[in-house]
């Protein structure tokens, strides 16, 4: 198959210059948003002070109320107005005439147009990728810091409620405002692509859902300096510790919010776009399995994250307005916050695996030069996932003091469910097996994620046996049971993620040697930081405590030892991404010879994505098959392509 004459890359963007005088204080941007993020503020503070008043409560100016409304949530929707979030859809409430489309707010000529609202979704799934990324660095950072003090025993630097401040805060910023927007933002880029789409359904909800992703991540981070420090309650915020916290769980409370809510519209609009702008002849099967992941991910995300929103609003209501949903003193049911916590994020796991699972096929597929072997059990794999992974959140609750006879049922189903995970592992050996592998950094990463998640499976269905959790609940066995589940699974997978489409997004080719250094250094140096962990975990070293007895020392000073090796080894990666941005050699439109949508275009693809609308033909992984093809570009000449151009 041919790529596509190259178009012109650039946005299309007005000419005549930028407003001038009084007109630039009013125009969309971040200098409009300094004079109106005040003017919210101000608009919350009368809001809180009215109904206070009204209501004759005392004192009148209580500023944790203040904060919760005035700070946390009507001065970011001041910014985002500031910005221009919000220009066109006010627009139409007041009545105004609906402007000509002009494509001003479309693509990006320069890398100012990365800090604007921007509605094309390569854009936009670069900017997710550089603050997903930012944020991993700080959330690294602060893991490095609780190793620090934990590598020996007695406290060290910090006090133990300072220190369950940075775990709690290190767990949201990988959770929420890490993994599951850095899957989003490979997905905003790569999945209308493959679709044929021109854009994602809803461009300018997908520009909004972007800019709460800062919105949450600066709240979080803000919380350090609220009166008391930040949210210490774990990233579960189990009740009623969040309740009696200082300041900062508010803040915890609100960020969550936030992020939730980024990424309920994101998951909206790719369910539309997947199900509304496939291209002519683009049935669902034979849609590529990212796009499968993606849409499995998608239905999690719009079912599960109220829950999540649900526990925040009433954990934040109990605390600000004096409600008793989590209170007992009230009549509150403290245990009902588990129950509606863990029904959110047991799925929450799968939605950062599943993208995971279609990032993987999409590259074993293609460094084998194989069909993915078993297709549509693969994607049915996925929706078994998605259905299964409702029934089983009470496994996270087998020693909280729920009813004993809940215990078995869950058991059953949390072992269930690794049977269609399991399904994909050995479809993706199949597909390996007796292919011709390409050894590139991409496949490294998937190599690394298949080896590492099935460790995390296995102590998984020993966390799943209810004698085997009641031995080792809360201790490190469970930290190492999920970072080989999320570094060793999630993390990896968005590293393959970045390399094998750094080509097409950037238009640049990364430096293989560094990239390879880095999946070893990566490899080598998470191995030795959480496999102890399982070790100490097993013998009893309780997990979120500053301080330890004297019996864990040693391990406990190696895996402080390894964890800044693991650290350092991202140097590599952010070294190699921006050298290779800035001067790698320009990337062809199609340097890996695959067969999906998005490898048809130039690197990096039109403003639009197409010039003319593709028409599939075939599957995405018919490779090794004369004559196969996924899809073609001009129909007109479809006869006119020679079947060896195709072939892998």
């Amino acid at each position: 198959m041919t790529a596509v004459a190259e178009p012109q890359h650039g946005a299309v963007h007005e000419t005549g210059g930028g407003p001038r005088g009084w007109r630039h204080l009013t125009a969309p941007g971040f200098l409009r948003a300094a004079w109106m993020m005040p003017l919210f503020w101000l608009f919350g503070l009368g809001v809180v002070l009215f109904f206070r008043w009204l209501a004759d409560y005392e004192p009148l100016w209580d500023w944790e109320v203040i904060t919760t409304v005035a700070f946390l949530t009507t001065m970011p929707f001041g910014f985002l107005a500031g910005i221009g979030a919000f220009d066109y859809w006010a627009g139409y409430v007041i009545g105004r005439p609906t402007p000509e489309e002009d494509h001003s707010s479309h693509g990006a000529t320069s890398w100012r147009d990365y800090f604007r609202v921007n509605t094309d979704h390569k854009v936009i799934g670069v900017q997710y990728l550089a603050t997903t990324f930012f944020f991993f660095v700080v959330g690294g950072l602060m893991a490095m810091l609780m190793r620090a003090e934990l590598a020996r025993p007695g406290l060290q630097e910090t006090t133990p409620q300072g220190f369950n401040g940075y775990v709690t805060t290190h767990a949201a910023l990988m959770i929420f405002l890490f993994i599951i927007p850095a899957f989003a933002g490979l997905a905003n880029f790569v999945v209308p692509l493959m679709l044929g789409a021109p854009d994602m359904a809803f461009p300018r909800l997908n520009a909004l859902s972007y800019w709460l992703l800062p919105i949450a991540g600066i709240m979080l981070l803000g919380s350090f300096f609220a009166p008391g420090g930040p949210p210490a309650a774990g990233w579960t915020n189990y009740v009623p510790l969040s309740e009696t916290q200082p300041w900062g769980n508010i803040f915890f409370s609100m960020a969550v919010q936030w992020a939730g809510a980024s990424s309920i519209m994101t998951a909206l609009n790719f369910l539309v776009t997947i199900i509304t702008m496939r291209a002519p002849g683009m049935t669902f099967w034979r849609m590529p399995l990212l796009v499968w992941a993606n849409f499995t991910t998608s239905m999690l995300v719009v079912v599960a994250t109220p829950f999540i929103a649900a526990s925040q609003f009433f954990v934040m209501f109990d605390r600000v307005m004096h409600t008793h949903f989590f209170d007992p003193a009230g009549g509150g049911y403290v245990l009902g916050y588990q129950h509606i916590f863990w029904f959110y994020s047991h799925p929450a796991v799968y939605i950062m695996m599943l993208p995971g699972f279609g990032i993987v096929s999409e590259v074993v597929a293609v460094m084998a030069r194989k069909p993915v072997f078993g297709y549509r059990l693969m994607a049915l794999s996925l929706m078994a996932i998605l259905v299964l992974g409702f029934s089983v959140w009470a496994h996270h609750m087998f020693v909280a003091g729920m009813a004993p006879w809940l215990r078995v049922p869950m058991m059953v189903t949390s072992m269930i469910i690794a049977v269609p995970t399991g399904i994909k592992i050995f479809s993706w050996l199949a597909t390996m097996w007796d292919g011709r592998i390409r050894l590139r950094t991409p496949f490294l990463f998937v190599c690394g994620f298949i080896s590492m998640f099935v460790l995390g499976g296995l102590s998984g269905i020993m966390l799943a046996a209810v004698p085997i959790d009641i031995h080792v609940s809360d201790t490190y066995f469970v930290v190492a049971h999920i970072h080989y589940v999320l570094f060793g699974g999630s993390v990896f997978t968005i590293f393959a993620g970045v390399y094998f489409w750094f080509p097409k997004m950037t238009g640049r080719m990364y430096d293989e040697k560094l990239g390879r250094l880095h999946f070893w250094l990566t490899f080598i140096g998470f191995n030795a930081t959480f496999f102890p962990m399982h070790i100490i975990g097993d013998q009893g070293m309780p997990r979120r405590v500053s301080d330890y007895a004297d019996r864990f020392a040693n391990w406990n000073l190696f895996i402080s030892i390894s964890s800044f090796f693991l650290g350092a080894s991202t140097l590599v990666f952010f070294y190699n991404v921006i050298k290779s941005w800035r001067s790698g050699p320009p990337a062809p439109a199609n340097p890996w010879n695959a067969l999906t949508l998005e490898w048809q275009v130039s690197s990096p693809p039109p403003v639009f994505n197409f010039d003319t609308i593709p028409q599939v033909v075939g599957g995405p992984y018919e490779y090794g098959i004369p004559g196969a093809r996924h899809a073609v570009l001009e129909p007109e000449r479809m006869h006119e392509v020679a079947p060896e151009e195709v072939r892998s």
